[in-house]
């Protein structure tokens, strides 16, 4: 029996190298379109897994014979989300709460094939450095923060505001790939 085909519900350059670190190339990849404003008091982790299977679930819908792997990263300061920066300025405000603090990274994986829909979700705890306004100024004027959650990217030069992680270093950014293998394997889909 042929394998069915996989289609990754993203454009994210980061998922598809994490997915090629452990053999797994899409193919097709197919963005959804959905609506990802948080819900009222919708915890962090929630959020990632709502966001993640509603991802995987409309994509299914237009390729109902494949396998479709959708993610989803929420950034978080205690309950206050920290979503993708509108702009520099807004960038700027987010390092500045993530100065010093600790915060976590929640990312959420779901795989749907036919009606089935499954999903697991990893929290890491990250711990930033004390970040000087300079830091800040250089960082965001490099452009890395564009269309991350957070407003930061742990696998570019923000990796140098990094004291500690506690968790997942791929889910922070953007794929947690153990919990992917498994996922995929419990579908039925082989590398």
């Amino acid at each position: 029996m042929a394998r069915p085909e996989l289609v990754l519900a993203s454009a994210s350059p980061r998922r598809i190298e994490l997915l090629a670190l452990i053999g797994v190339t899409p193919d097709r990849i197919v963005p959804a379109d959905i609506d990802e404003t948080p819900s009222k008091d919708e915890t962090p982790p929630r959020l990632a897994v709502r966001l993640a299977r509603t991802k995987a679930q409309a994509v299914s819908q237009q390729f109902p014979d494949a396998v479709v792997l959708a993610a989803d990263t929420v950034v978080a300061v205690g309950r206050r989300l920290l979503e993708k920066p509108a702009d520099a300025a807004e960038a700027e405000r987010f390092l500045r709460l993530l100065s010093g603090r600790n915060h976590r990274v929640s990312t959420a994986v779901a795989v749907a094939a036919g009606e089935r829909t499954m999903h697991r979700c990893v929290e890491t705890r990250v711990a930033f450095k004390r970040l000087s306004e300079p830091e800040i100024h250089a960082y965001v004027a490099g452009g890395d923060w564009r269309g991350k959650a957070g407003g930061y990217g742990i696998q570019g030069p923000a990796a140098a505001f990094v004291l500690k992680i506690v968790g997942s270093h791929p889910a922070v950014m953007g794929l947690p790939l153990p919990e992917t293998v498994n996922l995929l394997a419990g579908v039925g889909w082989r590398r």
